[in-house]
Parts: structure tokens; C-alpha cells; sequence
């Protein structure tokens, strides 16, 4: 299971740190990501960690803005968003690989998903 926390408003050029905890221990060896979902449009990536941190990936659309990372001990995987945009508004979703070496790059590189937590920026 996984749980998502941070969401909420924020005018535009704030900041946003969104948290994800996952219950099961087994999830600390694969890899996770963020993904979101605009209003009237599809699930996209926004970023996704390997198990040990050494490599990420970000759409273009957030690099230099957004940066993921996580706690293998705590079984966490965090996403601090600075200088938000309105189109940034979504509902966010944590995720973890379907299985081990697998860095997150798509929706079928899912395994499990978390419930989703909303941001909203406001201009």
C-alpha cells in the first residue's frame, strides 16, 4: 500500500513537498515515481528514483523545478516542487516498479499505485 501526503493549494511560484509511504518492506528494492493527472487529461510521468538513488528521471516540463528522492530506511519517496505553475495543478500519484531493475518510465512500468493527493496552484 501506498500512501500520499502534501497536497494542496498554492499560489503560483511557491512551493509543494509531497511524501508517499509504502507498508509493504519489499517495495524499498524498486523503483518509484510520481506520476499526475491535469484535469480532462491523461496520467503522465513527472519523475522516478531507482533503488539506490543513482539514477532519476524528469519530464521535461518539471527539470530544474522538481526533484525526487527517497528513504530507503523509511520506505518513503518524497517530491519537493518549487517554483510552481498553474498547469502543475493535478492529482499526484506515488508508484512503485512492477518489479526489481526497472527504472519507472511509463504507466506499464507500474506495479502499484498510490490514491492520489491533490495539487492546486493558483495564478
Amino acid at each position: 500500500q501506498l500512501v500520499e501526503s502534501g497536497g494542496g493549494l498554492v499560489q503560483a511560484g511557491g512551493s509543494l513537498r509531497l511524501s508517499c509511504a509504502a507498508s509493504e518492506q519489499a517495495f524499498v528494492y524498486y523503483s518509484k515515481a510520481w506520476f499526475r493527472q491535469p484535469p480532462g487529461k491523461e496520467r503522465e510521468l513527472v519523475a522516478s528514483i531507482s533503488w539506490y538513488s543513482d539514477n532519476t528521471y524528469y519530464a521535461d516540463s518539471v527539470k530544474g523545478r522538481f526533484t525526487i528522492s527517497r528513504d530507503n530506511t523509511e520506505n518513503t519517496v518524497a517530491l519537493q516542487m518549487n517554483d510552481l505553475k498553474p498547469e502543475d495543478t493535478a492529482l499526484y500519484y506515488c508508484a512503485t516498479a512492477r518489479q526489481t531493475n526497472l527504472l519507472i518510465q511509463q504507466n506499464s512500468d507500474v506495479g502499484s499505485w498510490g490514491q492520489g493527493t491533490l495539487v492546486t496552484v493558483s495564478s
